[in-house]
């Protein structure tokens, strides 16, 4: 009986099963040792990845089902059918049919933050997601990215280990859709090949206007082929038609208050009252030359390639026109796969697509099954076990700390880090041919010009304006100035960033009160590359009020046929013309005619609109001068950097707010309606401490 029972726990008695850190050595859930937890198995240095490699399957499998029910990232998502149209013959590219010139091809859009739950909000610093389904008539084509065409990581047995440390933290649960905290940067500061994507992330890039004003891309490097089996390198971009805008990070902060669905509302009435969003699709198109001329790699997705270099193509438009009827059956539901490609496309040797391309589909097939099979006495490995796989259904181990990612310093502080790859006890493929068909290349390792982490973090850097660059440095400084008890991380941060650039290097040091750090050793030294004007929002925005709202604040008194002549000229602008009162019933204009309010003032903040006029009569600005929320909305909008549009009696309220007189503070004539279509970014020193 002794013995039947020290056989059912499998060891003594005891259960076999330890919990992570139980071992010094990085394992697979079945016991295996892990020679080298960085790098994914490879035909070749810039080969396929390989099918066999059963640490990066695992790893991704489990990752994959952690969450219940809803998605590990890209939670919080909108969407919206449409139809997409071929503008461009390119069958010397493609033989693919949905680019056959004159084609029309019915799509599902779904855009997306990444960190927050579903039930997060809308407008946090977040990248979004930008996925499109294509219903081709020869398939379905998934084209997933972001907002962004650069990507944090380079291969995609990274992915569980930069979603761990952006996401909640592990023994806390906490912050919730940001990254400004702990685990994040210390990842990213021990991460170099992250410095390109945190550049934009720290940019107004993620701050969206609206899901309206936001570029797409496929982030990936793909193929084209032609009906003659010709193949051209490809990268994917989506262009809005209204042009990119953002918000800024204090606007940001105050929409969430106002409302958490935002941008989700914002997409829903623009379909609902037939301002369809567009989107231009274009692609820039290389060949193997090309690629093998420039200072880095092609497929390498923390880098992109300058439009300057190889122009954008424009070969079809997206109009979304339809909302969902049932979210939960469409939205909530729909499954995006990058395996899905139609003749005519094909992958690149990108390693971090290549993870993908086996990843979404573990995803999809089922968001309620367990992964923790494993943990099953019969499937459990008999020798201690640990690694970063966490959760999922019937999870039985309770892991301690928030160790949960590598590379981390953790154990630096006294927290237990978790365990390491282990080059000497590890697993490792046999690098040898063992038939004809083989080539016996199968490495674990990165080309080398994919150690070139900041090259291009300066390219975006050098590329900004000066307000767009003062963002960035004040991103980094709040978010570095988040990070508690692990305090080495922004020194590191730093030391980083002094291969990207000094100065703004020294910037972000100043404002975080922090001494310069010796500069980190870069694997590979960074080059000057050309800045381009494609990269700024600032010096790519249109100067119109097509898409943009107008917010016209009135009371008892108003001009009525001031009032008349300003909506007029804003419709005529192809603007939107919101009218606001204190009351929602109205105004009593001076012409004795009662002017019903599209929203009340103490719900209609300025964040929601793109320009302001304030429109009063005497009385009217004297009763508003001891209204709060009147004094916080113009208040507001000035420190927003939006145009004001005011009339002479409505003084008083400009003054109470702080209004310092600008290029952007104008009457009611059509001055207003110039300064309407942009934002004023030469006002924000007067307004805000910027690093």
């Amino acid at each position: 009986m002794a013995d039947k029972a020290q056989r059912a726990t499998g060891n003594g008695g005891e259960t076999h099963q330890t919990a992570n850190g139980a071992t010094p050595i990085l394992t697979t859930n079945h016991g295996v040792a892990v020679s080298d937890n960085q790098n994914s198995l490879k035909s070749g240095v810039r080969g396929p990845t390989l099918l066999e490699d059963f640490v990066l399957r695992e790893k991704i499998f489990h990752f994959d089902h952690e969450r219940i029910p809803e998605r590990i990232v890209h939670a919080r998502g909108s969407g919206a059918h449409g139809v997409f149209e071929a503008t461009d013959d390119i069958s010397d590219l493609s033989k693919a049919a949905v680019f056959t010139k004159g084609e029309k091809t019915e799509v599902f859009a779904r855009f997306s933050t990444v960190a927050g739950g579903a039930g997060s909000v809308d407008t946090p610093r977040d990248v979004r997601g930008f996925a499109v389904k294509f219903y081709t008539r020869e398939g379905n084509w998934d084209l997933v990215g972001n907002n962004i065409p650069v990507f944090f990581i380079q291969d995609a047995i990274k992915f569980p280990d930069l979603v761990h440390s952006v996401k909640m933290e592990a023994d806390r649960a906490y912050p919730q859709a940001g990254s400004a905290h702990d685990t994040f940067w210390d990842f990213a500061s021990l991460t170099p090949e992250t410095t390109h994507m945190l550049f934009w992330a720290m940019s107004d890039r993620t701050l969206p206007r609206s899901l309206r004003m936001m570029e797409g891309f496929g982030v990936h490097t793909f193929k084209l082929v032609n009906a003659a089996g010709e193949a051209s390198f490809v990268k994917f971009h989506w262009r809005p038609t209204l042009g990119i805008q953002s918000t800024i990070w204090d606007e940001a902060l105050k929409l969430q208050a106002a409302d958490n669905d935002y941008h989700r509302r914002d997409l829903f009435e623009a379909i609902d009252t037939g301002a369809f969003p567009q989107w231009e699709l274009a692609i820039q198109v290389f060949d193997q030359e090309f690629a093998e001329a420039q200072p880095y790699d092609v497929l390498d997705a923390t880098k992109l390639i300058p439009e300057e270099d190889v122009p954008l193509r424009v070969i079809g438009r997206m109009t979304l026109n339809r909302n969902v009827d049932n979210f939960f059956a469409e939205t909530e539901q729909v499954a995006f796969l990058p395996t899905n490609i139609p003749p005519g496309i094909d992958f690149s040797n990108d390693p971090l697509l290549q993870g993908r391309l086996f990843s979404y589909l573990d995803t999809q097939k089922s968001r309620l099954g367990t992964t923790n099979f494993h943990q099953i006495p019969v499937n459990a490995p008999r020798c201690p076990f640990g690694n970063f796989q966490r959760d999922g259904m019937m999870q039985t181990m309770v892991p301690k700390g928030r160790g949960n990612y590598e590379p981390n310093s953790l154990a630096d502080h006294g927290e237990d880090g978790g365990p390491r790859e282990s080059a000497e006890k590890g697993f490792a493929t046999a690098n040898a041919a063992t038939g004809p068909d083989e080539t016996g290349d199968k490495l674990r390792i990165r080309p080398e010009l994919f150690a070139d982490h900041y090259s291009q973090a300066r390219l975006f850097l050098k590329s900004q304006t000066e307000s767009e660059q003062a963002h960035i440095a004040s991103s980094f400084v709040f978010e570095l100035s988040k990070v508690g008890l692990l305090d080495q991380v922004p020194l590191r941060m730093l030391a980083n960033l002094r291969n990207v650039d000094e100065e703004f290097a020294k910037r972000v040091a100043d404002g975080l009160g922090l001494p310069l750090p010796k500069k980190a050793k870069a694997a590979r030294e960074p080059v000057n590359m050309a800045p381009s004007d494609a990269l700024s929002i600032h010096k790519k925005m249109k100067d119109t009020l097509e898409g943009r709202a107008i917010g016209i604040l009135i009371a008892d008194g108003t001009d009525a046929d001031a009032l008349k002549s300003l909506v007029a000229a804003v419709i005529k602008a192809k603007g939107k013309a919101v009218v606001v009162a204190p009351k929602i019933g109205g105004a009593k204009l001076s012409d004795g005619s009662m002017r019903k309010a599209d929203g009340q003032l103490a719900g209609s903040p300025s964040q929601i609109f793109d320009a302001v006029v304030v429109l009063l009569s005497e009385a009217g600005c004297a009763a508003l001068l001891k209204e709060a929320a009147a004094v916080q909305w113009v208040m507001d909008a000035f420190g927003h950097l939006k145009a004001i549009g005011a009339s002479d009696a409505a003084q008083p309220l400009l003054d109470k707010a702080g209004v310092m007189p600008d290029e952007g503070v104008t009457g009611l004539d059509a001055a207003f309606i110039t300064a309407a279509t942009r934002r004023f970014y030469a006002r924000e020193p007067s307004v805000r401490s910027l690093a």
